[in-house]
């Protein structure tokens, strides 16, 4: 496939040694392979110490490549929140985004450590570790449908998926163009321009207020809008454990029950993003799962890979993620399994899925016909 590319550059004003740097980020767009960005430079003193970004190696550089400024890099926040309407730059995907509105989800870290005594003696006793969890920002964003041919490591673009309100009970329809990010993977980023966001979403969502900081407010559709879909939409658990440098990250959703022949169908979304936090390059083969039922079922599943692929995690791709779906004939359950990657040379290794809850605890009216407004 011929390389397409897209560059675009990125300037940021920082202080530094009492001196002023302009920091220059390239970052280019190859279609059918990944997003990658040079490490930024200053253009004064080539200073490299532009710590807020993922740098992965630059490849295929077609001839006559344009450059694009987009905006301003600002500040991450060490503390507190973005506001709705706060552009951004993903920092591991490397898509443009803007924030809709900002979720409070606890997050279960399976890597973190007992602090006391006990606790530890507790998760010793039991033989699995005790976790308890801590509250985490996480945003609704719209992504730059510009951008979304550019995801490489995502088996599709996100999309937030929800029961289809008609007769076909698994019938599933889905908003794309719309993520959840992490409050520390968000590289925030002003611009000028009145619609700096390709998506049909956006004008409906939000309008251009140059007196605010960000220069973007929230319109009474959007506020209906999260009001009318809360329970579909709601980030409450969000659940992190690291095998052998490789993390995984899984974020159930409630999708609502259906019936089907007068029994209960109940079903649920989960997101897995998958991270090699090491310098060795695996690839993911197989899964394997175990789905308990509060009915007293205990399923198995083992198949070839995720979603049809077997990602390829190296320094220069850390991170997949995907979506996939399961349903219960029992308002709760849990779920749990491993993955097994390879190794280049040829060895295998497991790599846990934390545990995680499927809870019904939402109100079962039925989801939105669509998101029309």
């Amino acid at each position: 496939m011929a390389a397409c590319a897209i560059r675009r550059l990125f300037l940021s004003v920082s202080k530094y040694k009492r001196r002023s740097h302009r920091v220059a980020s390239v970052l280019e767009y190859n279609c059918g392979s990944d997003w990658t960005r040079t490490r930024p430079s200053c253009l004064h003193c080539a200073s490299t110490s532009f710590q807020q970004t993922r740098f992965m190696s630059s490849r295929n550089r077609p001839n006559g490549n344009v450059l694009e400024t987009v905006g301003v890099f600002e500040a991450p926040k060490q503390h507190g929140k973005y506001e709705s309407g706060q552009l951004f730059l993903h920092s591991v995907f490397g898509y443009r985004g803007i924030v809709l509105f900002p979720w409070h989800a606890r997050l279960y870290d399976r890597d973190v450590c007992p602090t006391t005594l006990d606790s530890l003696k507790t998760s010793l006793d039991h033989g699995s570790k005790e976790v308890k969890g801590k509250t985490h920002t996480y945003y609704q964003v719209l992504i730059d449908t510009r951008d979304c041919p550019y995801i490489s490591q995502r088996s599709q673009t996100e999309a937030v998926t929800f029961l289809a309100n008609h007769d076909d009970s698994r019938a599933l329809y889905a908003i794309p163009g719309l993520d959840y990010v992490s409050h520390e993977d968000i590289l925030p980023y002003s611009s000028t321009e009145q619609i700096p966001i390709q998506h049909e979403l956006f004008e409906r969502f939000l309008i251009f207020n140059p007196s605010k900081t960000p220069p973007f407010t929230s319109r009474d559709t959007l506020r209906a809008w999260q009001e009318k879909n809360h329970p579909w939409l709601e980030l409450s658990d969000v659940h992190r454990e690291t095998t052998e440098n490789i993390r995984v990250t899984v974020i159930p959703f409630y999708m609502g029950m259906r019936d089907v022949q007068n029994i209960h169908v109940y079903w649920w979304r989960y997101c897995i993003r998958l991270e090699n936090l090491g310098n060795e390059v695996v690839q993911l083969r197989e899964r394997h799962w175990r789905i308990f039922s509060l009915s007293g079922t205990l399923e198995t599943v083992r198949g070839r890979g995720v979603v049809g692929r077997e990602p390829v995690l190296s320094k220069e791709q850390p991170a997949f993620q995907y979506s996939s779906h399961v349903s219960l004939q029992a308002p709760s359950g849990h779920m749990w399994g491993t993955f097994r990657f390879e190794r280049t040379d040829g060895s295998h290794f497991d790599v846990r899925i934390p545990p995680f809850s499927l809870e019904s605890n939402k109100d079962d009216k039925a989801p939105p016909a669509g998101y029309t407004l």
